[in-house]
C-alpha cells in the first residue's frame, strides 16, 4: 500500500512533469494529485500519476503522468449494467507513450515489459504516440502504455470514468483499491 511520504514525493514529480509539459494546474488541482501504485509493491515501475478535471456522466478529462518507463498495467473498460465501457482518447503532450492494445504486432515491442509480469501484458499491438499525436481505444479493449525514457504526460478525455470497474490481466490487481495512501 501507498505510503504518505511515497504519496507526497509522486505527487510532486507528477507536478513537475505537468510543468515541463506546459500544463497549468490550479493549487487546488496539485492537492488532488492522484497517484496509482496498483497495490503491487513496485510504483517506480507499475504506477501512475493522475489528474482530473471533470467526470460527469456523459465525460471525462484527466492528465496521466507517468514517469520514465512507468507503466500502467493491462486492463479494459466493461459494459456495466447495460452501459457500454469507456470510450478513451489518449493525446501526447510530452514525452514519448508506447500504447499497447489487442491484436498482432508487427515485431518486437519497444516498451520494456516489467520483469516478471510477463503473463500480464498480452497486448501486442504497438502506438508511439509523440507529442501532439493521439489515438482512441474503444470500449472494453483491451490496452496497456507505458513512458519512454523521459516519462510521458498524457491528456485523456473519455465517456464517463469508473475506474473502480476496470477488469485487469494481473488478477494480483483490486481497481477499487488501487489508490489507496497508508
Amino acid at each position: 500500500m501507498l505510503t504518505k511520504k511515497d504519496y507526497e514525493l509522486y505527487s510532486q514529480k507528477a507536478a513537475e512533469y505537468l510543468d515541463k509539459a506546459g500544463i497549468a494546474i490550479t493549487d487546488e488541482e496539485k492537492s488532488r494529485i492522484e497517484v496509482a501504485e496498483y497495490e503491487l509493491g513496485c510504483i517506480e515501475k507499475v504506477g501512475l500519476e493522475l489528474v482530473v478535471y471533470v467526470n460527469t456522466e456523459r465525460c471525462c478529462a484527466k492528465e496521466l503522468v507517468l514517469l520514465p518507463f512507468q507503466t500502467c498495467p493491462e486492463h479494459r473498460h466493461p459494459e456495466i449494467a447495460g452501459e457500454e465501457g469507456k470510450e478513451e482518447t489518449f493525446r501526447c503532450r510530452y514525452g514519448k507513450v508506447y500504447l499497447y492494445v489487442e491484436g498482432e504486432g508487427d515485431g518486437p515491442i519497444q516498451g520494456k515489459v516489467p520483469e516478471g509480469m510477463e503473463n500480464y501484458f498480452t497486448c501486442k499491438k504497438e502506438i508511439v504516440l509523440l507529442p501532439g499525436e493521439q489515438y482512441t481505444i474503444m470500449p472494453n479493449t483491451l490496452h496497456w502504455f507505458q513512458a519512454g525514457e523521459e516519462g510521458a504526460v498524457v491528456s485523456e478525455f473519455s465517456t464517463k470514468s469508473r475506474d473502480e470497474f476496470d477488469i485487469y490481466t494481473d488478477p494480483r490487481i483490486d481497481a477499487a483499491g488501487k489508490r489507496n495512501v497508508e
